[in-house]
């Protein structure tokens, strides 16, 4: 059994990997979502986003009302779930 703790399960993204990160000065989940893809598997983030928040108040001694969510990002022009499905 693997001591990993796996925050992002849809990147494989530790909380090892996003301690790194954070130690190596990338102090927003936006900053961390462009480093580490946090957030962009096929859940987009539903998951994964609040529990690096945490990570990220404890390690940045802030709040969770200092650290944002990223904006979410729908798709600008609207497709259908056939085009999503065909080849």
């Amino acid at each position: 059994m693997s001591d990993k703790v796996f925050i992002c399960r849809c990147e494989d993204l530790t909380q090892e990997e996003i301690e790194q990160a954070i130690d190596e000065g990338f102090t927003t989940l936006e900053e961390l979502k462009c480093r580490l893809r946090l957030g962009m598997g096929p859940c987009q983030g539903r998951s994964c986003l609040s529990l690096a928040r945490r990570i990220l108040c404890k390690k940045t001694n802030k709040s969770t009302e200092e650290i944002k969510l990223p904006p979410s990002r729908p798709p600008e022009v609207p497709v259908s779930l056939g085009t999503l499905a065909s080849d």
